[in-house]
């Protein structure tokens, strides 16, 4: 199998990451999401951080022309039809992330890899959305896709080794660093980094300690990069709920059930980063 045409479903915040990646790898990209204001602002977005490489001598001004002059943006999920894999990138809801699958898999050829981008989801409840469960993989980008090295990939249960493999090699040729997890809720990343983040809620909650206390305490005393609760408002404090969530249901174990000021603080619309305001002012 040879990639010439990538395809990504959702122009969020991960999906124009890898729109980025994908086409600054040299191939061409169809960049799709329903809304088409998010498309405008997604395009605005991923060549600004292609200029930023240009500017910062990660690429060179050929490359960065010739990478945006390779993006499709559509609101219409059918051109994807010449795609030769896709990624899957939409909101962390498992029913809407089934029908997309469903869809993809009655547009696109035969023997095309579908992958999602989710964090927490079950790769194999995916796949059996389609009639090509061995071609259905985990491919979950870090935030900011552009920078993390970081991908797992997550094989489900009917995932087939020649799809992990292609998956693996694909995502070292994208500049990344492949991980393998298998199929369990959370993965390997959101299992360890969820409770964790939970519990500085917890924390904060429980009038432990201010957020900057807490976010110190963690940057300082652990050599994190950053604080907890910071790295929340970056993810996006509904993106937490719903792995927090999707980790409760999974396990049935109350470990992990969520701290209520995280529920109130999303019924608020306090999203984090994204919204201007979260656990900190943006």
């Amino acid at each position: 199998m040879e990639i010439k045409n990538f395809g990504v479903v959702g122009c969020g915040t991960m999906g124009r990451g890898i729109v980025q990646v994908a086409a600054t790898s040299g191939f061409n990209v169809y960049a799709i999401d329903a809304i088409s204001n998010v498309l405008e602002s997604a395009k605005s977005s991923i060549e600004k951080g292609i200029t930023k490489w240009i500017e910062k001598g990660k690429i060179s001004k050929e490359e960065g022309e010739k990478a945006m002059n390779s993006i499709c943006y559509s609101d219409d999920i059918s051109v994807l039809k010449v795609a030769d894999f896709v990624v899957e990138a939409i909101i962390e809801k498992e029913e809407e992330k089934k029908k997309v699958f469903k869809e993809l898999d009655g547009l696109l050829r035969e023997g095309v890899i579908i992958a999602s981008n989710t964090s927490s989801i079950s790769i194999t409840t995916l796949g059996k959305q389609t009639k090509r469960a061995d071609k259905v993989i985990g491919m979950h980008f870090m935030n900011p896709v552009p920078l993390m090295a970081l991908v797992e990939v997550i094989k489900g249960y009917d995932t087939s080794d020649e799809t992990v493999k292609f998956v693996i090699d694909l995502a070292k040729k994208m500049g990344k660093v492949p991980v393998e997890s298998k199929d369990s809720p959370g993965f390997i990343s959101n299992r360890v980094l969820m409770p964790m983040i939970n519990e500085a809620i917890f924390c904060l909650y429980e009038g432990i300690g201010t957020k900057e206390d807490i976010d110190t305490v963690m940057k300082l005393g652990m050599n994190h990069p950053m604080g907890p609760l910071s790295l929340a408002d970056l993810i996006g404090l509904d993106v937490c709920l719903d792995i927090l969530n999707v980790l409760y249901d999974g396990f049935k174990d109350p470990k992990y059930r969520t701290c209520p000021l995280l529920v109130k603080m999303v019924e608020a619309g306090y999203l984090g980063k994204k919204s201007g305001k979260g656990f900190y002012i943006y």
